[in-house]
């Protein structure tokens, strides 16, 4: 039995697995977008004179951004490829694996310098490090467009969602912030045992990327072993397959993808930036890199903190301002670095508020729930196109990040042996506008955008994914996968509740419109609704108002409980079977609390209508008024 307060095992393991994939994902992320320059700048090219590796530092850095910009225009891309993938295990699942698979070789082989070769040939190494580069960033984002991707095709509820995007954020967490807790142990660790020396070397550094890589591909098994992707009526009734030109039509369309995007890319930008240069910071400025550590310390506590309480807090606030709370907080954090540096208190309290912040889970949940608004007005369901969108802001942010990096590192001489006595107050100057009054402007204007012009709320999902229900129900929109049959079909509808049967013209919502659809209603006596036939659940809405069900002779049926009773978000409604589950005629499926349902103010009509209309061909019985007792036969119908 599954209801509102007890998960099935399969639900947790669902849920834990889709947790953990992240914790290595966003490690991954970490190493190549934040550590990968800072082995360029201390280590990649030891051995060689200052000004041959001063330049290559500089064509490193200068070819990660242009590459990285360039990429903006394939993600869509590789969204579409992910979007129409068709294979035994999901769209999703292959790309996860093989995506990480080939990033973690291709990382190794970058953290190697690609096995010494700029000792030997700088001008092929520069040809070959663009080469893997883009390989490596186009199979990573196959992976990450895919992880991010699988939320709406495990529920389309925007709660249960909710608790999916939490989890991969704690997870995400865990992962991004604790690299920079085991940095420099790691790195150090393993410099000394290859070298005798207590220092960042590059074997440290390729024994830093090793770890990182083999916890990535255990994340990503759990997820293709632990989740499974969800086929539901709305899902399957979208545009089967999308060309590159619908591609970007999805997006630049879609102005629930563009204003929360714009911005997350303000936040990101802000965020990332001062992330990269505070190794620098410790280093550098403070003189202590020792104590880096502290910095990820804080990051994990809040991270473990804050993510969890995302749909705690979501049930009483919504995410609009949750977003807005995070990027005020992040405001003062910038204040409070930039006033009250000498104060170590205060530094830690400002790295407290630096990274209280709800952005990247509110930008996918907003960014997910678009899916469902792009398709109500397009008809194109583009999950994977439309979840690219944050990885590729990522990526520009990554990219712009490793830029600054390398220009502060340039430009302040915090290169090779450097150390903070070499700093004068021209590069501390210098590193104080790119950590903190660049990203201090960016934060503020995020606000603006996401506060005027972010318009899709949890209450207008809710109000989309029922229209694109009623729409279904009325024939505009049925399965993509629908094929006209020549052979007629039979199947007897019973009764799935106690009540009285109630034509679909008389039953109307709280504004008198009626209930779109073909099928039938009943104005039930009791709180226990049965199966209608024999066959078998296919889906159930996240929010436990509906489901699917297709009898043994292939009739699809969605039965509705109540009208207007999206907005209960799955409270008082109980289920006794779990998707995909076999049933007979007769077996009970829910419980409802009928008295709730009015006291909500909706009406609890029990409404059984044809998933897909246009294949029906006849219905015979029916009579409306007549009481009825669950399982007495109701209607006779033949299909195709």
């Amino acid at each position: 039995m599954t209801d509102g307060h007890k998960l099935t095992g399969k639900q947790l393991i669902s849920r834990a697995a889709f947790c953990f994939g992240n914790v290595g994902h966003s490690a991954f992320y970490g190493v190549m977008s934040t550590y990968f320059i800072i082995f360029v700048t201390s280590g990649m090219f030891n051995g060689l004179s200052k000004a041959v590796s001063t330049k290559l530092i500089g064509l490193i850095t200068g070819l990660i951004v242009g590459v990285r910009i360039l990429e903006l225009l394939i993600d869509p891309l590789l969204g579409n490829i992910v979007d129409n993938t068709k294979s035994r295990w999901g769209k999703f699942k292959p790309w996860i694996m093989l995506g990480n698979i080939v990033s973690v070789i291709l990382l190794l082989i970058l953290f190697t310098g690609i096995f010494g070769l700029a000792k030997y040939n700088w001008v092929l190494f520069a040809i070959l490090f663009v080469i893997i580069f883009v390989t490596f960033d186009i199979f990573y984002s196959l992976s990450d467009v895919s992880y991010w991707g699988m939320v709406p095709a495990i529920s389309e509820d925007s709660a249960e969602r909710g608790i999916y995007t939490s989890l991969g954020a704690f997870a995400g967490t865990i992962g991004w912030n604790g690299l920079t807790i085991i940095v420099v142990p790691i790195v150090t660790y393993f410099t000394f045992v290859a070298t005798g020396k207590h220092e960042e070397g590059p074997v440290g550094w390729f024994a830093f990327a090793a770890v990182v890589s083999i916890v990535a591909l255990l994340s990503a098994f759990a997820v293709c072993a632990g989740t499974e992707e969800k086929h539901n009526v709305i899902r399957n009734s979208a545009q089967d397959k999308t060309t590159i030109r619908e591609v970007f039509s999805a997006i630049f369309h879609n102005d629930q993808i563009l204003w929360p995007s714009l911005a997350y890319l303000l936040y990101s930008c802000a965020y990332v930036i001062t992330n990269g240069v505070l190794f620098y910071l410790y280093k550098f400025v403070i003189g202590k890199p020792s104590e880096f550590w502290i910095v990820g310390v804080i990051a994990t506590i809040i991270g473990f903190c804050t993510s969890p309480l995302f749909p705690i807090l979501n049930k009483f606030i919504p995410r609009k301002w949750l977003f807005i709370g995070g990027q005020v907080s992040m405001v003062l954090a910038y204040f409070i670095f930039i006033f009250f540096r000498s104060n170590v208190f205060m530094m830690d309290f400002g790295l407290v508020l630096f990274n209280i912040n709800f952005a990247q889970l509110v930008t996918v949940l907003t960014l997910t729930d678009a899916i469902e608004y792009g398709q109500l007005k397009s008809g194109q369901r583009n999950e994977a196109v439309v979840l690219a969108v944050r990885p590729m802001i990522d990526k520009l942010t990554g990219a712009i990040s490793n830029g600054l990096v390398g220009y502060i590192a340039i430009a302040a001489g915090m290169t090779g042996s450097a150390t903070a006595a070499d700093m004068t107050s021209h590069d501390i100057r210098t590193f104080d506008s790119m950590a903190f009054y660049i990203p201090l402007a960016l934060a503020i204007l995020s606000i603006f955008v996401f506060l005027l012009k972010v318009k899709l709320s949890e209450e207008k999902h809710a109000a989309v994914v029922e229209e694109l229900k009623n729409k279904l129900a009325s024939g505009q929109q049925e399965e993509a996968s629908t094929k006209a049959a020549g052979t007629i079909k039979h199947e007897t509808i019973y009764a799935p509740v106690d009540g009285q049967l109630v034509a679909m013209k008389d039953v109307v919502d709280r504004d008198g419109k009626p209930f779109p659809g073909r099928g039938f209603a009943i104005k039930p006596t009791s709180d226990k609704l049965y199966a209608p036939f024999d066959g078998k659940i296919n889906f159930t809405f996240g929010t436990r108002h509906a489901f699917g069900i297709t009898s043994d002779n292939g009739l699809e049926m969605i039965v509705h409980i109540g009208v207007g009773t999206v907005n209960m978000r799955g409270e008082g409604f109980n289920a006794h079977y779990t998707d995909g589950q076999k049933v007979k005629k007769g077996q009970l499926l829910f419980d409802f609390n009928r008295d709730l349902i009015k006291e909500k103010g909706y009406s609890d009509w029990v409404i059984t209508f044809f998933a897909q209309p246009h294949s029906i061909e006849k219905v015979d019985g029916f009579a409306a008024g007549k009481t009825v007792t669950h399982g007495d036969k109701v209607v006779a119908v033949e299909f195709k």
